[in-house]
Formats: structure tokens, C-alpha cells, sequence
């Protein structure tokens, strides 16, 4: 199921790259994050009439409705300035470049936990260090004066509060359900979206038609049926191997570029993501000390 997630997740980078050619990118957002959270719905009444089933369903008290809604309003605001940032940069970058340049939020987490006063290990420093150097080989064009493509850097600053959202979802999911939680913000970033769609973009109905095939696979695969996997494997796997496997999504979006886009990335491109995928799986591997209590528990 996480493979899956992963494998959905990294070809969404190319749908979202094809959508460009035809819609705005406040359209795009807009229209698929809205469709992502009608497809939610289901599954929320799905999951419920299934806990009634086993008997384990309760119902949210006002105060657990209004962590949620407040929950819901504050990830989706960051959400839609995370999304859109994305959209930005996918404009101008290769879907691939785009993946791995957004997979820097499992480095970016530990670095802005230092504002919450949580504790980074040394070797998340060294990790960080390697993602910096492979970000630079990603990104700096040595045949242009070593320029950095605007593209690049939208992405960039996409990971940054994307990695806030990381630890917004992290404050408020365990209070509240997870999947009312992303409907809910999946909800609340489509309207944003919109609003700034009707704003700066001129949508029209043709080119909506258009661009059908990016939009559903963006809102419904990439944000109901991924979403719900996710949700599902995680119950059924470790959390360190959940993140090691979803953090494929950067490598699945290299490949999904070159099977179906034919853009193939340079040497340099080449090496730059390897050497921040390294330090990506680096950072998510657990320390030792904590590997031999498990192993002796």
C-alpha cells in the first residue's frame, strides 16, 4: 500500500507538469484539491459505518469539532501556499528535479524542531549537509555562470512550508481523525485556490475539459486514493519503514519523467539526486542504541 502511495504520489509531479501546458496553476490547485476532499467523504462515512460495525465508533464532542475545524482551517492554509509555491516551480523545472528538491522536508522537519526545542542529532546534520551539496549538483547549472532556475527555487520554498504543514498535521492529528483532518484542509486550500484563481487566472470551461486527465489523477488519485493507502499501510507497518518507502515518491517521479515525458536528466542531475536520496534514506534510518533496545525488548 506505502509503495503504491509512494509510486502515485511520485507520477502525480508529472500530471502536475502536463496540467501547466493547458490551465493556470490556481486553477489547477483549486479544482483538485476540492476534488480530493468530495472523494474523501466516502471514505470518512466508509470508515464510520465500519467502526459502527465493530462497535468502536464515538462520536466528536464540540470541543473535539472545533480542534478539528481549527486543525483543518490552519493545514490548509498552509497547504494551499505550500501547493501553489509547487505549482510554481513545476512551471518552469523538470517533474523529476521537482520531487527531489520537495523530498528536503524530512531534512528541513529536524532543522525547524530546533525553533520547538527539539533536539537534532549530529548525523541529521551530516545528512543535511549531503542533501545541500546534492541539491547543488540538482540544481546550479555550472554551464550558465552556476545560475539556480526561479523554478528551482518556487520548489524550494514549497519545502520549506511544506515541512511546516509537516509539523501543523503533527500538532493536530493525534487530537482529532486523520482523514476528516485532510478533507478538511484539502477543502479549505481549494477555496483559497479558487479565490486566487477567479483573481489572477481567466479559467474557462474548454480548457478545464482539457486538462481532465492531470486534474482527476492529481484530486483523485494523488489526494483520495494515496491519502487513504497511506492511511491504511501506516496501521500495518513500522513508522520508520513508512517513511523509508514513501520517500520513493522522488525516485518514481524521476522515472515517471523519463517513461512518460522522455526527459532524461544530465550526469550532473544524475548524481545530485542520488546523493540526496542517500541522505534522505540516512536521515530516516533509526540510530543503533535505539535498534538494540528494540532488538533486546
Amino acid at each position: 500500500m506505502l509503495l503504491l502511495t509512494a509510486l502515485i504520489w511520485g507520477c502525480a509531479f508529472v500530471a502536475q507538469s502536463t496540467a501547466m501546458d493547458l490551465i493556470g496553476p490556481f486553477t489547477f490547485q483549486g479544482v483538485r484539491s476540492v476534488i480530493g476532499s468530495a472523494v474523501l467523504i466516502p471514505v470518512i462515512m466508509l470508515m464510520d459505518g465500519l467502526k459502527k460495525k465493530e462497535g468502536t465508533y464515538k462520536k466528536p464532542s464540540d470541543s473535539e469539532k472545533r480542534v478539528l475545524l481549527t486543525g483543518g482551517i490552519i493545514c490548509g492554509v498552509i497547504m494551499c501556499v505550500a501547493s501553489n509555491l509547487q505549482q510554481f516551480g513545476i512551471m518552469t523545472t523538470d517533474p523529476g528535479k521537482a520531487g527531489f528538491i520537495t523530498a528536503m522536508y524530512i531534512l528541513i522537519v529536524p532543522v525547524l524542531g530546533l525553533f520547538l526545542k527539539k533536539r537534532v542529532p549530529p548525523r541529521i546534520w551530516l545528512c543535511i549537509l549531503a542533501a545541500l551539496a546534492g541539491l547543488f549538483f540538482l540544481c546550479v547549472n555550472s554551464g550558465t555562470g552556476f545560475s539556480v532556475s526561479g523554478g528551482d527555487i518556487f520548489v524550494f520554498l514549497c519545502a520549506i512550508v511544506f515541512s511546516i504543514h509537516i509539523l501543523a498535521v503533527d500538532h493536530y492529528a493525534p487530537l482529532v481523525d486523520g482523514v476528516r483532518l485532510s478533507c478538511i484542509q484539502f477543502f479549505v486550500s481549494g477555496v483559497l485556490s479558487m479565490v486566487l484563481m477567479f483573481t489572477f487566472e481567466k479559467p474557462s470551461v474548454s480548457s478545464l475539459v482539457s486538462a481532465a486527465v492531470p486534474i482527476l489523477y492529481a484530486g483523485i488519485g494523488s489526494c483520495g486514493i494515496a491519502y487513504t493507502l497511506q492511511i491504511l499501510g501506516q496501521k500495518y507497518t513500522k513508522p520508520t519503514v513508512a517513511s523509508l518507502l514513501m520517500s520513493l515518491e522522488s525516485v518514481f517521479a524521476v522515472l515517471a519523467q523519463i517513461v512518460i515525458l522522455r526527459i532524461i536528466p544530465s550526469d550532473r542531475e544524475t548524481f545530485g539526486c542520488i546523493l540526496m536520496f542517500a541522505a534522505i534514506i540516512a536521515a530516516q534510518l533509526p540510530e543503533r542504541r535505539k535498534a538494540k533496545e528494540q532488538v533486546n525488548m
